[in-house]
């Protein structure tokens, strides 16, 4: 038995914050921001909205693509950093949401932002084992509400979004390989230390990172994961048609890029539009790939990310 992808969808949330509006709110410019990152703008999430509602949004538009109903989806997992509550899930709330009555499991996975790559491979061996035959993958974050906007250097870089993939059995390959690593000695360099102690908020609440460090650290396992994919497979390449990383910054991607002898032309780039919404990024890449025609059946299409923990993964589709 193997996994294919059958559907894509993404959600932005209304708000458009461009470098010129945090221009007025934080000592900055857009030419700093766009030359550190390649980011232009970013969606910031509505008061009222949570993530469930991000994802929800996402989901359905996935759901449409893939022609099904909300029962047929037999297991729900969200990747995010961000959910509704402590507990329950945002999966369980989302299932809910959908209005998914069959009773199939639903949970959430904390990878940052590797967490999307994590749950496809989590959704990959549910199918495989025979424990689940479609499957909601959804990767939503409000990166917004963690970020210390006196802090010029993280403040910019992050964004709000959900993107989600239907996941299906079946008798022809789709997902080819799937790589995960994990490497706690370095949970310092991208974090945030808020907590809770009988009731009462403790520690900093905002994202704290050493940039520098978390850039060297990302372009390597990057490229070797990449490596890892492609001796497994015993593919060049010059086999892959895409590649959908993680978008996190402009200047990884390129980085990553040329250390793999890849064209940036096979790269799928969003983050001058999104900014870094964490797990949500690669499958908001994805949907725009897919629905603007890019990403062909038959293609060989490399997906992969890093985020904090650290941790960091990758998965190769055919489409």
């Amino acid at each position: 038995m193997h996994t294919r992808i059958i559907g894509t969808g993404s959600y932005l949330p209304a708000k458009n914050l461009t470098n010129h509006d945090l221009e007025k709110i934080i000592e900055t410019s857009h030419d700093w921001i766009v030359s550190r990152s390649g980011i232009h703008e970013r969606h910031i999430a509505a008061d009222e909205e949570l993530t469930s509602d991000l994802a929800l949004q996402a989901s359905l538009r996935a759901i449409a693509a893939a022609g099904i109903g909300v029962d047929d989806i037999d297991l729900v997992i969200v990747a995010t950093t961000c959910p509704d509550m402590i507990f329950p899930s945002t999966a369980c709330i989302l299932q809910d949401k959908l209005g998914i009555k069959n009773r199939g499991p639903a949970f959430d996975i904390q990878a940052v932002c590797g967490g999307f790559i994590y749950a496809l491979n989590t959704a990959d061996l549910y199918i495989r084992g025979g424990q689940a035959k479609t499957v909601l993958v959804v990767g939503a974050e409000i990166m917004s509400r963690i970020l210390d906007w006196e802090d010029r250097v993280s403040s910019v870089l992050f964004g709000d979004g959900a993107g989600a993939v239907i996941l299906q059995a079946s008798e022809t390959p789709g997902i080819l390989c799937s790589k995960l690593h994990a490497d706690g000695r370095h949970h310092g360099m991208l974090k945030v230390d808020g907590n809770i102690q009988n009731g009462i908020a403790k520690g900093d609440p905002f994202i704290r990172m050493d940039g520098q460090a978390v850039f060297k650290f990302a372009v390597k396992v990057l490229s070797e994961v990449v490596e890892e994919i492609l001796t497994t497979t015993q593919l060049q390449c010059a086999d892959i048609d895409w590649l959908v990383p993680h978008q996190a910054n402009i200047r990884i991607m390129e980085a990553t890029a040329k250390k793999l002898g890849l064209s940036m032309d096979k790269v799928v780039v969003t983050v001058a539009n999104h900014g870094n919404t964490s797990a949500a990024s690669i499958p908001l890449a994805l949907d725009t790939a897919v629905r603007d025609g890019r990403i062909k059946t038959g293609q060989h299409i490399l997906l992969e990310g890093v985020g904090g923990g650290f941790t960091w993964g990758a998965v190769l589709l055919r489409w």
